[in-house]
């Protein structure tokens, strides 16, 4: 009888502490600066989506990731100390060789989905290969166009976060604290960078980062930095401010994909950003309706004829692809397949823009990142 009022006891001390740790967890984070539900501990593949990856691994966009993956496998990382695309040409300085280094962020990103999607330890620990030698070289510049890249770093660590050597995880870490206290950091708005698409790739790593740490104030710093830019760059018609300076759809486009994707990072979280509204009663929503008319080939523009950069002369008279000519509608096919994720409205536009990125279909059915390493 005293072993049974004995168990009955330590049963009751331990259901009381549960109890207690809850109760002393909420009123912490209740008093945390900023905190928020959205700081959960993922940059944007939830926990659950992971969990239900191995469903779809006899379809063909897991297959088509599957075989990236194995070529990933066969050959080794190519870090660098700093990766410099921005404002630079083919053959010039260190373009070629980021350009190379930087086929390394997919190649992680699909071994990561392999891993989920199979099952085979392989993939993951070729994964974690790939991620040591990067953060074992790699060192963040705050460049937000030589690294916008790095989106698909963090989705590759959403996917493999807990599995890696303890030395990898703690890299990781100090990684992403780095990246987004560097990127959300205090900007006067002086400067254009600090309004134009530089910001919103900000924008974009910045809030990524902030989720994946799960810290509530850097959350709450994201979310004031994206609604800054809202009010920055969005125009009173509809347009961005790139459009005005750059006389360019390209640039449109390229402002727009990271504040899609930090929206999208926020919607995986329980939070509200596409919908935001700036200072003039605009938001996502209204900019991609500005631009809906060129995507869908009802209208079209010359690209940069009176761009305000020489820069972007250069790169014209250079044959840089997509720096001349007629826009091509099919530059915004992963714009609007992100902005359909977030709103049904451009589903129909994306599916006429050709199909998305295998694995975005399988982690968020749009989700994505601009294909043109130029500088910008």
């Amino acid at each position: 009888m005293g072993g049974i009022c004995s168990r009955a006891r330590f049963l009751l001390y331990c259901a009381m502490r549960v109890v207690s740790l809850a109760i002393l967890s909420a009123w912490t984070l209740a008093l945390l600066p900023g905190a928020t539900a959205g700081a959960d501990g993922f940059a944007l593949v939830s926990p659950s989506t992971c969990e239900a990856l191995a469903a779809l691994a006899g379809t063909p966009e897991a297959q088509s990731v599957i075989r990236s993956a194995e070529e990933a496998m066969k050959r080794a990382a190519h870090p660098l100390p700093v990766l410099h695309t921005e404002g630079t040409l083919p053959h010039r300085g260190i373009y070629d060789q980021s350009v190379e280094a930087a086929r390394d962020l997919p190649a992680i990103r699909d071994l990561a989905l392999a891993w989920r999607l199979t099952g085979k330890r392989a993939y993951a620990e070729s994964c974690g290969l790939y991620l040591a030698s990067w953060l074992g070289v790699y060192r963040p510049s705050l460049n937000p166009i030589d690294e916008t890249r790095f989106d698909a770093f963090l989705v590759a660590f959403d996917m493999v976060h807990g599995s890696l050597r303890a030395e990898t995880e703690s890299r990781m870490a100090g990684f992403l604290r780095e990246m987004a206290e560097g990127y959300l950091g205090e900007r006067d708005g002086t400067r254009e960078t600090d309004r134009n698409n530089w910001q919103s790739h900000r924008v974009k790593l910045g809030a990524m980062a902030a989720f994946s740490l799960g810290d509530g104030t850097l959350v709450g710093r994201a979310e004031a930095a994206f609604r800054r830019q809202l009010d920055a760059n969005l125009m009173s018609d509809g347009s961005v401010l790139d459009f005005g300076i750059r006389d360019a759809l390209h640039y449109v486009v390229y402002d727009l994909e990271p504040l899609l994707t930090a929206a999208l990072a926020a919607r995986a979280h329980g939070l509200e950003w596409y919908r935001v509204k700036n200072r003039e009663g605009l938001s996502l929503e209204d900019a991609l309706a500005w631009l809906a008319p060129y995507a869908e080939g009802r209208a079209t523009h010359e690209e940069f004829l009176r761009s305000a950069v020489r820069f972007d002369a250069r790169r014209r008279e250079a044959g840089v692809k997509g720096f001349g000519g007629t826009w091509d509608p099919k530059g915004a096919a992963v714009l609007y397949h992100m902005a359909a994720r977030l709103d049904p409205r451009w589903q129909a536009l994306a599916a006429g823009l050709g199909k998305p990125q295998a694995w975005t279909v399988l982690l968020l059915g749009g989700i994505g990142g601009s294909a043109d390493p130029g500088g910008r």
